[in-house]
């Protein structure tokens, strides 16, 4: 994120406050997060509204000398939202506690919703009358961090999507499914690829898929609200008031009807979506059987199979089904499913196997568990395209990405951005795009480049001019100057002279290798601008480019043992050469420098582990795909057949058909990223016991033990 590395903590430290605050209001977390929610959306608006604000009123026209007011249309070009003096955050955050916080906050959502007709009666209003006065300006306040005033980006965007995942932690709201995470949604909607035409949800929750649609349209530099028309379902009226808040701070408009989509279809879109997008939910077992058994339209493969209780026994193939019956005859679909409906049998296996004859079935990729926040179960995404080309219509890309993840908590996974990518581009080339493909891999070759020269000189937020190597070395010889007269009146102790011998060598050797990688960065630098972008170029400096990964792999850890090698010095000194007795011995300064040499050295061994993870990105990919061509890759991607799909009951579980990996050594083990798995783990645990501490003192308390 533009200039906040550090987005993640600020994440948790404003939601920390913000949860806080909640022991001062009669609220619980399920009547809670509505208000909070409310002023996020009023902050994000705030944030958006600035980015374009001066933008605007530079192109506004000028008539006799005055220039027009600024007006709502002029925000919704740039997909955000006009907002009155007093609805703006910077207003409110300015009251002072002699002002009624709470009206003037209902009068700020009232300006707004009198602007914006598809949010009326959307925006909390009546709910900040229960929050206390002082406690109203803590929580603005808090949502007002100095540092996000100088950030840039969708930043707010972020933190809106980061709060509403903590709720769904907290099961603050209907079980938290009304959350899908970003990792599926992002890779829905990048699959899907809606450049344009009209996006039906009708399972919507919070409305996240409409979000991240909206996102890829603006990341081909188009307004998203010029080329999509949202339409949405949802049967939770409190989760459609969050849908819409959430497509009005990203500046978007939506038609979303509450409805049982089961028994209730109020936009009569069979045959006319470009594109369904859904998390429904699963296995769901109450379905009246009656009441859609005449909705042949949306029902076009007949019913699964049905209990003695006249009720659907699983209504994931009726959710199947609907998803298939609203595309249009180009239309794409793309939804999460539990992964026991790719496999399910009776009435469901002869449903899908309709389904799958159609040759609309196009690609099935299986996620692993705990990337939902209130469900460990696996999952699958499924995709539709009405519109596959010849060769595809009777194949089905079998995709697992099982062991594709990246560990957020103990409890939480997701993808990284990369791991995206890399999942996507599996995608590009089973759809014969090979130069995204190649253009990927260059990019990560490049990056990879970008990082190693960021090791010598980068500039930070403030626009100072950086040299991490230069600056870790500078802090060690500032801490050594500190070291010295005192070390002088040692010298000559044997104790002394081993551990002098091993800081001196570290030093040498990472002053050397520092030299030699810099050296190799400049060669390798150069010989990139000359390689050509073929595939057969680009597999030839992923593996050039290994070596320049070693180099800064084993820099990293040289940069380790110099700050262990003079951190045990000073060990030594201390409980051995009895330094702290000692007046030459600023202990003090010394804790001081050390710490500083620490962060230093932090820095550094994060900046030169970034150019062998892109390098590796690159790796993964080529060393998979070595022809740019989608081939078959045990344990990862097949493409089969309607033959073996048949054979196989047909079953579009990924895992039957890819296999297993090989078991090979794992040469790009990530030492670093182990232990901070195991510290994420460790972390998840000592919160569960506090938790469970807390409640057991709680109970002894009420049982008066």
């Amino acid at each position: 994120m533009p200039q906040l590395e550090n987005i993640e903590a600020i994440e948790k430290r404003l939601w920390s406050a913000a949860d806080t605050l909640r022991a001062n209001s009669s609220y619980a977390s399920n009547e809670y997060f509505i208000p909070v929610m409310g002023l996020i959306f009023l902050r994000h608006a705030n944030s958006r509204y600035l980015s374009v604000r001066d933008e605007i009123i530079a192109s506004l026209p000028k008539r006799g000398g005055q220039t027009r007011p600024l007006a709502k249309e002029d925000f919704s070009q740039k997909s955000a939202i006009y907002l009155r003096k007093t609805a703006q955050f910077d207003y409110l955050v300015s009251l002072p506690d002699s002002d009624d916080r709470a009206k003037t906050i209902i009068d700020a959502m009232e300006s707004i919703e009198q602007d914006y007709e598809t949010l009326r009666g959307v925006l909390p209003k009546t709910e900040y009358q229960e929050l206390d006065n002082e406690v109203l300006g803590q929580l603005l306040r808090t949502l007002n961090p100095e540092e996000l005033k100088r950030a840039s980006g969708d930043i707010f965007g972020r933190i809106y999507e980061y709060f509403l995942t903590q709720f769904a932690d907290q099961k603050a709201h209907d079980g938290g499914e009304f959350f899908t995470p970003v990792s599926l949604v992002s890779l829905i909607a990048n699959v899907l690829e809606p450049k344009h035409g009209l996006v039906l949800d009708p399972a919507c929750g919070s409305g996240g898929m409409f979000v991240q649609s909206a996102h890829f349209v603006e990341r081909l530099k188009a307004n998203p609200a010029e080329q999509l028309t949202f339409y949405g379902l949802e049967k939770n009226p409190t989760t459609i008031r969050l849908a819409k808040m959430n497509l009005a701070v990203h500046g978007l408009e939506g038609n979303i009807q509450q409805a049982i989509t089961y028994y209730d279809d109020p936009h009569a879109l069979v045959n006319k979506a470009d594109f369904v997008m859904a998390n429904p939910p699963f296995n769901v077992d109450e379905v009246d059987a009656d009441k859609v058994k005449s909705d042949t339209q949306r029902l076009p493969f007949g019913l699964p199979s049905i209990n003695k209780q006249g009720k659907v026994s699983n209504a994931n193939y009726i959710w199947v089904s609907y998803f298939h019956s609203y595309l249009n005859n180009k239309g794409r679909a793309g939804f999460v499913m539990s992964s026991q409906a790719s496999s399910s049998s009776g009435g469901d296996a002869a449903v899908r196997q309709k389904l799958i004859e159609t040759g609309d079935v196009d690609i099935m990729i299986a996620i692993r568990s705990n990337f939902f926040y209130t469900r460990t179960v696996p999952c699958e995404l499924w995709f539709f395209n009405r519109n596959k080309p010849d060769a595809h219509r009777d194949k089905v890309l079998m995709l697992d990405a099982r062991n594709i993840y990246r560990k957020v908590t103990r409890k939480i996974y997701d993808f990284s951005p990369e791991q995206l990518q890399n999942l996507l581009a599996i995608v590009w080339l089973y759809r014969g795009e090979e130069q995204r493909f190649l253009d990927l891999v260059a990019s990560y070759l490049d990056q990879a480049l970008v990082e190693g020269r960021a090791c010598f000189a980068q500039t930070d937020a403030t626009g100072h001019d950086l040299n991490l190597l230069a600056g870790y070395l500078t802090s060690i010889s500032q801490l050594n100057a500190l070291l010295q007269p005192f070390l002088k009146t040692v010298q000559k102790q044997a104790v002394y002279q081993e551990a002098w011998q091993e800081l001196s060598t570290a030093l040498n050797a990472f002053k050397q290798s520092i030299s030699t990688f810099s050296n190799d960065v400049q060669l390798s630098s150069n010989a990139w601008t000359k390689r050509a972008r073929s595939n057969a170029g680009l597999n030839m400096f992923v593996e050039q480019l290994g070596a320049t990964a070693e180099l800064s792999s084993a820099l990293g850890k040289q940069a380790d043992g110099l700050y262990r090698a003079i951190s045990r010095l000073i060990e030594l000194c201390e409980t051995e050469l009895e330094a702290k007795a000692s007046n030459l011995w600023p202990a003090r300064d010394i804790s001081r420098a050390l710490k500083a040499a620490d962060a230093a050295r932090q820095l550094v061994v994060a900046q030169l582990r970034q150019v062998r993870y892109f390098q590796r990105q690159a790796h993964w990919l080529t060393s998979r795909f070595p022809e740019a061509k989608l081939q078959d890759v045990p344990g990862l991607v097949k493409l089969v057949d309607k033959t073996e799909l048949a054979a196989n009951d047909w079953s579009l579980t990924p895992g039957r058909y890819v296999g297993v990996a090989p078991i090979e050594e794992d040469e790009d083990f990530d030492f670093e990223q182990s232990l901070r798995d195991i510290h994420i783990e460790l972390e998840g645990l000592n919160a569960e016991a506090a938790e469970l501490a807390a409640k057991i003192a709680q109970n002894f308390k009420e049982l008066g033990i």
